[in-house]
């Protein structure tokens, strides 16, 4: 029997999500390093002016990928993927998945943190140690999750709006130094660049793998294939509006030669007679909201899989795991270990939630008609 403060692992009837806060959250969650380095990571694949092209791509991937995952979480109500696994493929492989999962949200968390280290050590508290940026950005996430999914959802309810109004409102104002050329020709050397940058740009969008989780909670589950939909519809218009401003304002040549391209656009431009004249530090503030969402939704998922993988209370381990997340935080040494830590997550996403949804959504249908069957 589980004690009464252990109930808190399972679904509980209250901790209810609706659609549209389903649909933020993936969105909150997809939007992170993404708007910063998307442009500089698809020019060095594509090295042509079609990457808005590539990246609709890659968004409609992850569409395809998003509503599998849905589709393998529908046939199990009010579970999660750490608790209906067991039913696919039985309790020690579930327990690896399960494991596995955990681990990559960590190694996850880890990258986001550390890519606010290094950009707001670099922007904004120049000198500053790493750790001293990390910490509280790590607490107030230990702080909002102690509540469950409600105050997760309620908190991105405000973030998201701004994020988005701000964003656009930074991006638009650039619209000065745009030149159109730099995004001609349009498939000036075939498509065959196009596609060789679909994987990148997909990764980017990694994100509506947390539908493994949240369908369990949504009051509505029959309406989880729209919220998955909707939630990576805008961050798809937003990345495609910042590759096309960066790539025409920046063009191809200049966008691979630096480290965050979308920070230099914003950078490069003045507003006079305006309260601020440089707008790069409104669009870290937008950056940093959305990172936040990202890490707190791995601080949530990791914490939830452990308290559910081992049938104890979620408390403890949301504590636990902080120190490790810093931990893995800390492991790259410089900037190019970062990047590269984000392309090892990224293709460790691809294989996880890419293929394996599909196959254990395979399984079960096959399990579901031999049961049937024997009936």
């Amino acid at each position: 029997m589980m004690k009464g403060s252990e109930l808190w692992v399972m679904i509980n009837s209250k901790d209810r999500i609706t659609t549209p806060q389903t649909t933020i959250i993936v969105t909150n969650f997809i939007l992170g390093t993404g708007i910063l380095t998307l442009p500089r990571a698809a020019t060095e694949q594509v090295k042509t002016p079609d990457i808005w092209l590539t990246v609709i791509l890659g968004g409609i991937v992850t569409m395809i990928a998003g509503l599998i995952i849905v589709k393998l979480s529908q046939r199990f109500p009010e579970k999660t993927f750490y608790q209906y696994s067991q039913e696919i493929v039985g309790k020690w492989i579930s327990k690896l998945l399960g494991f596995l999962m955990v681990g990559y949200f960590m190694v996850l968390g880890g990258f986001h943190a550390r890519s606010l280290a290094e950009v707001t050590g670099y922007l904004l508290l120049e000198g500053t140690p790493k750790w001293a940026i990390i910490m509280p950005f790590m607490w107030a996430s230990l702080y909002l999750i102690r509540g469950g999914i409600n105050p997760i959802a309620r908190i991105f309810e405000i973030i998201l709006p701004v994020t988005v109004i701000l964003f656009l409102l930074v991006a638009f104002m650039s619209i000065k130094i745009f030149e159109i050329d730099n995004l001609r020709p349009v498939l000036g050397s075939g498509i065959t660049p196009v596609l060789k940058g679909v994987k990148t740009t997909a990764l980017a969008f990694t994100g509506p793998e947390i539908m493994l989780l949240i369908v369990a909670f949504m009051k509505e589950p029959q309406k989880a294939g729209k919220a998955v939909l909707v939630g990576i519809t805008i961050p798809l218009f937003i990345y495609v509006i910042t590759v096309v401003m960066v790539i025409g304002a920046l063009s191809v040549d200049g966008v691979v030669t630096r480290t965050w391209p979308t920070l230099d656009l914003i950078r490069s431009f003045e507003l006079t007679g305006l309260i601020f004249e440089r707008f790069d530090s409104l669009l870290l503030v937008v950056w940093i909201m959305q990172m936040f969402t990202s890490f707190n939704v791995n601080h949530y998922a990791a914490s939830l899989g452990l308290s559910q993988l081992f049938q104890k209370n979620a408390h403890p381990f949301m504590y636990g795991v902080l120190p490790v997340i810093y931990l893995i935080s800390m492991i790259p040494r410089n900037i190019n270990d970062v990047f590269k830590l984000g392309d090892m997550v990224g293709n460790a996403s691809l294989i996880l939630f890419g293929f394996l949804p599909l196959l254990l959504l395979i399984i079960s249908k096959v399990k579901g008609r031999k049961y049937e069957t024997n009936l």
